[in-house]
């Protein structure tokens, strides 16, 4: 999936999700774009560099992901315990889309109740 077809699946995932560049401060990471539910992150990657987006994800499923799947690896400098990183260019649409969804759903489940 290319990168503004992604950008619209993020943002039409409900009308709590906020898009953001917050590290414009880091010339490193100046060109991530992050997705937020309820203030907190559930998807971020480089613009300038399209190859990983990280994902939350339950722990429990992590392993089997990434023997299934080899679009599915370690995240972009969060936890390997509870993130996912996945290939955007290589992974097939549905599975992207599915593993974004859950990552969406396990962030405003989980934040919601703070509100």
């Amino acid at each position: 999936m290319n990168i503004e077809d992604y950008r619209e699946f993020c943002l039409s995932l409900g009308e709590d999700v906020e898009e953001k560049l917050p590290f414009t401060a880091f010339h490193h990471a100046s060109g991530v774009l992050v997705y937020y539910v309820h203030g907190h992150m559930f998807s971020f990657f480089d613009c300038d560099n399209y190859g990983v987006v990280t994902l939350k994800c339950q722990p429990e499923r992590i392993e089997e992901l990434k023997a299934q799947y080899e679009c599915i690896g370690n995240p972009y400098n969060e936890s390997p315990k509870h993130w996912i990183g996945i290939n955007p260019t290589t992974a097939p649409n549905d599975l992207l889309k599915e593993l974004t969804r859950n990552s969406y759903e396990i962030v405003k489940a989980k934040y919601k109740k703070h509100e």
